[in-house]
């Protein structure tokens, strides 16, 4: 297991953690003073009162959470989203509401999930001619349905 560091910016934050043993993810939960109406079509900035030291072969991936997706067509508007190893901000979540109807944002909602992921870094070499495949230069649905 690695450790990472943790702080709470706020005394009222609560830590993410896993639910399962199997999950990958860890919940995080909104930290607003009042209610956040997020409107059908819009997106709101959800504050979590946490920062985070992520190992500088580390990415902190934002998620949505499926049972928010699925029941209420809410999702993280930069799906992922990337928290850099060298931020030491607030993590905050852009939410959006893909519904025809106001969603409601409370004080500790679970409003996405935290993955942990390495990063690979690379080296790019500039080529006249890259390699060939069978798929070439074809995308967006060349390979069928």
């Amino acid at each position: 297991m690695v450790k990472v560091l943790i702080k709470k910016l706020n005394p009222e934050a609560k830590l993410p953690s896993y639910k399962t043993k199997g999950s990958s993810g860890m919940d995080l939960m909104a930290l607003v003073d009042d209610k956040i109406i997020i409107k059908p079509n819009s997106s709101e900035l959800i504050s979590t009162g946490l920062s985070i030291a992520i190992p500088e072969d580390l990415e902190i991936q934002i998620r949505p959470r499926s049972g928010l997706a699925a029941k209420h067509s809410i999702s993280v508007l930069n799906t992922p989203g990337t928290i850099d190893s060298d931020y030491r901000g607030e993590l905050k979540i852009i939410l959006y509401n893909h519904s025809n109807k106001d969603f409601i944002v409370n004080k500790n909602d679970r409003v996405a999930q935290i993955v942990l992921v390495p990063v690979l870094k690379v080296d790019f070499e500039e080529v006249q001619e890259l390699p060939e495949t069978v798929r070439g230069s074809g995308g967006f649905g060349s390979t069928g349905k």
